[in-house]
């Protein structure tokens, strides 16, 4: 049944000589994958070109129960973004978020609020002009929410550790390796007070930022099963100063 789909590309690869795989995750179905055909003819070539990481895409494909592959008809953008595409900066943090979402959306269905957070952030980062050095910061700490993983910061106190494992804060110290001494901590209740608008405020160099991420990353690979290493985490940290 030909079935059509709103949805935001995590990744696209090669499946033959004749078809790619885009993994999307749509508004109507979660994450989906899609066959998207190759060719050296105009139109399905550029079909091709569209499904670029975080590209909003609206597709007409070929659902079958059962299948795990859906065949794509027709594709077109259903928002034109204008300078995550071109901007080198942007792009890469694309990359790494897109990447980032592959891994992490596996099991997420139907979810219309994730998929308007994940779409709003998108459009956000799009048009912002400068500023924008923390925002996958902000982006991976707030989808947290979205997953049941957010941290919960009621317990904090001024010299508290955090416990990466039990998500928490304590005054007393860890039995297991896996925490943040005090002045880390005090470092994430600083990263969950951001959001875009304001995220400019919290001044940090490439170092103090790459561990944030690093930190952020980590906590993920605890509480997400079978979570890889990244591959675009390290062009991501070399990007900002």
């Amino acid at each position: 049944m030909l079935q059509r789909y709103q949805g935001i590309v995590l990744c696209s690869f090669k499946y033959n000589d004749t078809k790619n795989i885009a993994h999307i995750f749509t508004r109507e179905n979660g994450r989906m994958s899609f066959l998207i055909p190759v060719s050296r003819s105009k139109k399905k070539g550029a079909m091709s070109l569209l499904f670029q990481p975080f590209a909003m895409v609206e597709i007409d494909a070929e659902v079958r129960p059962r299948a795990s592959l859906h065949p794509v008809r027709e594709a077109r953008l259903w928002h034109v973004l204008s300078s995550l595409p071109y901007d080198p900066y942007k792009s890469g943090i694309a990359m790494f978020l897109s990447e980032f979402l592959f891994r992490a959306l596996k099991e997420e269905g139907r979810d219309e609020t994730l998929f308007s957070y994940l779409a709003g952030s998108i459009m956000w980062l799009d048009a912002c002009e400068k500023s924008f050095s923390n925002f996958h910061l902000v982006f991976l700490i707030r989808l947290s929410r979205f997953l049941g993983l957010y941290p919960n910061t009621e317990d904090y106190a001024e010299g508290a550790y955090f416990d990466l494992m039990n998500a928490c804060f304590t005054i007393e110290k860890p039995f297991h390796g896996m925490f943040l001494h005090p002045e880390e901590s005090a470092r994430i209740v600083n990263l969950m007070r951001m959001k875009y608008d304001n995220m400019h405020l919290f001044a940090m160099n490439r170092m103090e930022r790459n561990r944030c991420l690093d930190i952020i990353n980590e906590y993920y690979r605890l509480h997400l099963p079978d979570f890889p290493e990244l591959k675009s985490l390290s062009v991501l940290q070399e990007l900002f100063i």
